[in-house]
């Protein structure tokens, strides 16, 4: 085996031994909080961790599910992520499909303005959007938590890279046999960019299911909590029941697990496509 060969295969040993080593980092937690959620406080406590639990118990969930009003949290959620990733695929595919395909004047400009909103921290305009809320009676509704989010600079600027990818061909035969920008949006420019609205979504529904800070703050009323907040609140202030926590943890999580590998092909397109300028 001459040297080089051998450099190679210790390059892919090395990669793989990475890789590896990685993922048990990655997956370590994931894992942890599983198995802490079938355990008893004795168990969780013991002065020799368990990784396996020795006696596994389903009381932990049957007190999360009696103890908090979850289910009208994960009904919230749900909402939540949905609506949001609906009205944001829809507008900031609108508004890409403008910048990509569409001339007017000072587009550029105002695609690089655009961008440089990126560089200003959410929190320095919550406190402006919380009052206008406020004044228009949007506190603890939907809407209040919905609209505020949907318009996505990273989403627009991602999508317009993939539309900008299409041929202008395709386009100027539909606007000859008479089809209006509407039509050509909705008949033609979504179906090709199936990928990337896909990848989209996965991060707009996973970012509104996770997201904590700003339903913490709209939404002052029990009843409106998201999931992310009714969990938070099972902290005690002098103690904490760590089975419950891991438990209501595992419930959160499964959900965005189960979205990303339903959609994990298209996603994995989605990426690949999304940066690619044609």
């Amino acid at each position: 085996m001459s040297a080089g060969v051998r450099v190679s295969k210790y390059k892919e040993w090395s990669f793989f031994a990475f890789l590896c080593i990685s993922l048990v980092f990655t997956l370590f937690p994931f894992i942890w909080m599983l198995s802490t959620s079938f355990k008893s406080p004795g168990e969780i406590f013991t002065q020799t961790p368990t990784f396996i639990p020795v006696q596994a118990t389903l009381d932990n969930y049957r007190n999360l599910l009696q103890s908090a009003n979850l289910g009208r949290s994960f009904l919230n959620s749900l909402v939540f992520a949905t609506g949001m990733t609906i009205l944001s695929v829809l507008c900031n595919a609108m508004a890409a499909y403008g910048f990509a395909k569409l001339s007017f004047p000072g587009r550029e400009k105002i695609f690089a303005l655009l961008l440089l909103t990126m560089m200003v921290p959410g929190q320095v305009t919550m406190m402006p959007v919380f009052l206008i809320l406020k004044t228009l009676g949007f506190l603890n509704s939907f809407v209040g938590l919905i609209i505020p989010g949907i318009a996505s600079v990273f989403g627009i600027f991602m999508l317009r890279q993939f539309m900008q990818a299409i041929p202008e061909e395709i386009l100027e035969a539909a606007r000859i046999d008479g089809c209006s920008e509407y039509r050509i949006f909705f008949s033609i420019m979504l179906p090709l960019c199936r990928p990337v609205l896909a990848t989209l979504a996965i991060f707009s529904f996973i970012g509104a299911w996770n997201e904590f800070f700003w339903p913490l703050v709209i939404m002052l009323r029990e009843d409106m909590q998201t999931l992310p907040v009714a969990l938070a609140n099972l902290n005690g202030q002098f103690n904490t029941d760590w089975g419950l926590l891991m438990a209501g943890s595992v419930l959160v999580v499964v959900p965005v697990i189960l979205v990303f590998l339903l959609a994990q092909k298209h996603y994995i397109k989605g990426i690949a496509a999304g940066g690619v300028k044609g």
